[in-house]
């Protein structure tokens, strides 16, 4: 059996001499693994980079096998993002975190905004915010979706201000403020304001995914943020505090 689909790389681990395993995740197909002879060439190795996009050719004899491989280039997003440093760690941390989708379950929507954030990374104004409507897209994929609706408390769909750490829904200004220092700071952008989040928004965003993918993903199966996610949000604040202060 065979298929033909485009995707985006994830990891890249060598395997014998010459080959390697790409791990991508796939438009129609999911996340998917396959061997590439020569992966590991001189020209298939600037490919076969985190984050670029490819068209795939899988091959197998039969459909739970491993499979062989073949990838075309379509376009390089980690180099479009070598300039940048914040993008670089963007990139990173995003194919790591698009790891944790199960194996050869489709998720078109989650590709597509992925590959949608890996286009933004030369663009500074836009991928932050990118980044976490994103996350929260991937949480929402592996089945812990945050309602940002309304308010659980009285059913208002005005003034969302905070999110409950404990469901995962959205709290509006009224309900929320006698409890305001045990709730999670909603950004206008995430509660649709159209207006252009601010560094402060965005940290408070990156805070909330961060949040509830340690909670609900990653920390009941024994795993952490990437190490570039930490250093991400840490830089972010470091940018904001000063027109926070």
């Amino acid at each position: 059996m065979q298929w033909t689909d485009e995707g985006i790389v994830l990891s890249v681990r060598p395997h014998g001499e010459t080959a390697a395993i790409a791990e991508l995740l796939t438009r129609e197909h999911g996340r998917h693994l396959g061997l590439v002879h020569g992966g590991r060439s001189r020209r298939l190795r600037p490919v076969l980079q985190p984050g670029n996009a490819v068209r795939a050719l899988w091959r197998a004899r039969l459909p739970d096998q491993l499979g062989a491989m073949t990838v075309e280039a379509e376009t390089s997003y980690a180099a479009q993002a070598m300039s940048d440093r914040l993008a670089l760690l963007a990139l990173s941390s995003a194919c790591y975190l698009a790891r944790l989708l199960p194996e050869r379950d489709p998720h078109p929507e989650v590709y597509e905004s992925l590959r949608e954030l890996m286009a933004a990374l030369p663009e500074r104004n836009l991928w932050p915010a990118l980044l976490v409507t994103w996350e929260l897209a991937l949480i929402g994929e592996l089945g812990f979706g945050l309602d940002l609706g309304r308010c659980a408390a009285t059913g208002a769909r005005a003034e969302l201000r905070y999110i409950s750490p404990k469901s995962g829904r959205a709290v509006s200004a009224g309900a929320g403020a006698p409890y305001h220092d045990k709730l999670l700071p909603l950004p206008p952008f995430l509660a649709g304001d159209d207006k252009a989040p601010s560094d402060a928004d965005i940290c408070d965003g990156l805070r909330l995914t961060s949040y509830f993918l340690e909670k609900w993903v990653l920390a009941p199966n024994e795993m952490r943020l990437p190490d570039e996610r930490i250093r991400l949000l840490r830089q972010l604040e470091k940018a904001a505090s000063p027109a926070q202060g």
